[in-house]
């Protein structure tokens, strides 16, 4: 397993410890990446119901998932077979039967449906029909909403995570360069994003990737002035900008970051935003720090641009580490306005300052570690807009890029 028993074991304590403040008695864990980090399960069963339920007052939580993959959770959890508990094939994707009446029937079967239950309401993989079978079955249960609770648990990484999320650094690392020096007039932007996954999925000679939350996010030309754009199989054109936003993954830990590059020489307006999000990024970066809020955070940033003229009103940054698809956010903490969570050592955020504009836009960002008096940057890039040269980089000898 990626951790040690002990490890999991001491997770699950300080989950319990919330539960005990919230006051809540059981637990019902569907997010994927919760549901790994308390008991080392992975596979790509999320798509079908399937919960973690820990008991406040027990040290054994049980796995209850469809039978086809029980027997992944013996592999890649720390649990015993009793802790496994797996439904028939006639509960999936059945208009008649859910595996929520089976996991209903188990918790009462064990003298737990009376009790007050908590349930990951805005968790992806927790749909309104499994919540509405829940309360079908079990009529006295008192439900509480639970969403972030393991979320926040998660926030504060230990020593072994925080590698994860440095070798998945080392990960993005290689794959930006492979995204930038793929980049140039003519090249399609499938082949790009192609490059970008073969990386990495490949890694590094000494340990490989996982598959990111999500995907390479590739919009050019007007497409940068909007985020979450993936890519198309177009030919790319002198002149266009193409942002460049990934992550390295290692045992389902990220480490995004973000570039900009440009097909020839940039637009004065593309340069000067460019300048701006740099300078902003730098000195944000420098001010972070244990005891600072996350929106002392962001008023770093906003004083920064401001200055030059820009705005910018959505958040520059999030709690970033385990997850699954869609999203590599922890859904905790954001450096915005108007959150006041304080950063802690060994907390990691994704910082991502960008700035889109009505028909263009940058982005720049770090994934860092919150360190005992300031931040650790977990990748080692450059950090500039990138103006490609015609014919692409890829033509050209590759050189390692520093800091």
């Amino acid at each position: 397993m990626p951790f040690s028993v002990s490890e999991y074991t001491e997770r699950l304590v300080r989950t319990q410890r919330l539960m005990h403040e919230a006051g809540v008695d059981v637990l019902l864990v569907s997010d994927p990446a919760n549901m790994n980090y308390l008991s080392g399960y992975d596979g790509w069963s999320f798509y079908v119901p399937q919960v973690l339920v820990v008991i406040a007052d027990e040290e054994h939580p049980l796995w209850i998932g469809r039978k086809q993959d029980a027997n992944g959770a013996r592999i890649t959890t720390w649990f015993h077979a009793d802790q496994i508990i797996p439904y028939p094939e006639k509960y999936v994707q059945s208009s008649d039967q859910h595996p929520m009446d089976f996991v209903a029937d188990i918790l009462s079967q064990i003298g737990q449906s009376k009790r007050r239950i908590g349930v990951e309401l805005d968790a992806y993989y927790f749909s309104a029909r499994s919540f509405e079978q829940l309360k079908r079955r079990m009529p006295n249960t008192c439900f509480k909403d639970t969403s972030l609770l393991v979320n926040r648990v998660r926030m504060i990484k230990s020593d072994q995570e925080i590698e994860y999320m440095r070798r998945a650094a080392r990960i993005v690392e290689k794959a930006m360069r492979a995204g930038i020096h793929s980049i140039g007039s003519g090249v399609r932007g499938c082949d790009v994003a192609a490059t970008i996954s073969y990386a990495q999925f490949s890694g590094t000679p000494d340990y490989g990737g996982d598959y990111p939350a999500i995907v390479p996010l590739l919009p050019s030309g007007i497409k940068t002035s909007t985020p979450h754009l993936t890519w198309s199989d177009s030919h790319y054109q002198e002149g266009d900008a193409v942002i460049l936003e990934l992550a390295g993954c290692y045992k389902r830990y990220h480490s995004p970051m973000a570039r900009t590059a440009v097909i020839g020489k940039a637009s004065p307006k593309l340069q000067d935003l460019a300048e701006v999000v740099i300078e902003g990024l730098n000195t944000t970066l420098e001010a972070i720090r244990p005891g600072i809020t996350c929106e002392e955070v962001e008023a770093v940033w906003s004083k920064v641009i401001e200055k030059r003229g820009y705005f910018k009103d959505s958040r520059i940054g999030y709690s970033v580490g385990l997850n699954y698809p869609p999203d590599w956010g922890e859904h905790t903490a954001s450096i915005r306005k108007g959150d006041r969570t304080v950063l802690q050592p060994n907390m990691t955020f994704h910082l991502i300052p960008g700035v889109w504009l009505d028909h263009y836009g940058v982005e720049l960002s770090e994934t860092l570690r919150v360190t005992e008096s300031g931040c650790e940057v977990l990748a080692n890039f450059p950090r500039k807009l990138f103006q490609i040269p015609d014919p692409p980089l890829a033509t050209m000898p590759v050189e390692e890029s520093g800091a």
